[in-house]
């Protein structure tokens, strides 16, 4: 318990260190678009192919337990979209980019510290935590993009697996679509986004730079960070829906 308290102590003081000592702009615009490619491009593929079949087993899950005569077909458009947009595409997907985006983070940090060029950097008088970290913080800004990316898909692969099974017709389930819609909805949902894009940038940033030891280390510390990345998702997840949806 008290390693813990003294983690998160140290996770808020690291958050302080990021913004003091900024790197120099023409670097840093050269780190970001780096960091924007190889955490946000890099991972639209695997957000999309899911996407797309979460959106389908959705589809055809919901449809399957409403077979009752009395329930109109077009409910299944409607669960499938509130299912996608309120909580399969932001906090399902974001937990599976705490494994892809938060084992590069860790490991690829974590190594610099193995290898000791964290330590050459303090002595070239750049503040690592502001060459390394910054960049990824800055590069979440963009993850709502992805989480757009994949309620449209997400409601495209349930459009496809409903009308191509013959569960409902495709006039039906555009129908629940845009059946009592809520535009707070889709803020609600790129509110959790945005809290969450943080944590994925900050906190495997956190488990590869304090991380102490060698290459074994390394994946110890990979698997701590995707754990309490998850942990940390989640426990925002509560909390924001508790704040926006009560």
């Amino acid at each position: 318990m008290i390693k813990m308290l003294a983690n998160i102590g140290k996770y808020f003081i690291m958050l302080g260190e990021i913004f003091r000592r900024p790197t120099k702009w023409r670097i840093m615009k050269n780190l970001i678009f780096k960091e924007i490619d190889e955490l946000i491009i890099g991972s639209l593929g695997i957000v999309a192919f899911l996407s797309f079949f979460i959106g389908a087993v959705v589809t055809i899950q919901t449809a399957l337990n409403l077979n009752n005569p009395i329930i109109p077909k077009y409910l299944i458009g409607f669960t499938a979209r509130q299912s996608i947009i309120l909580e399969f595409s932001p906090t399902f997907v974001s937990i599976i980019m705490a494994g892809r985006m938060g084992s590069y983070i860790t490991s690829s940090i974590g190594t610099m510290r193995v290898t000791e060029q964290i330590d050459a950097l303090e002595v070239m008088g750049i503040n690592p935590l502001n060459y390394l970290v910054f960049p990824k913080l800055i590069a979440s800004i963009t993850y709502p993009f992805v989480i757009a990316l994949s309620m449209f898909i997400g409601i495209f692969g349930g459009y496809i697996a409903g009308s191509l099974g013959g569960y409902l017709a495709p006039e039906e389930f555009v129908k629940g679509l845009q059946d009592d819609f809520t535009p707070f909805h889709i803020v609600y949902a790129f509110i959790k986004t945005a809290v969450f894009g943080f944590i994925l940038a900050t906190v495997p940033s956190f488990y590869g730079y304090y991380m102490e030891g060698g290459a074994l280390e390394v994946g110890k510390a990979s698997t701590k960070a995707f754990v309490w990345t998850s942990i940390s998702i989640i426990i925002c997840n509560y909390i924001l829906t508790q704040m926006l949806l009560t």
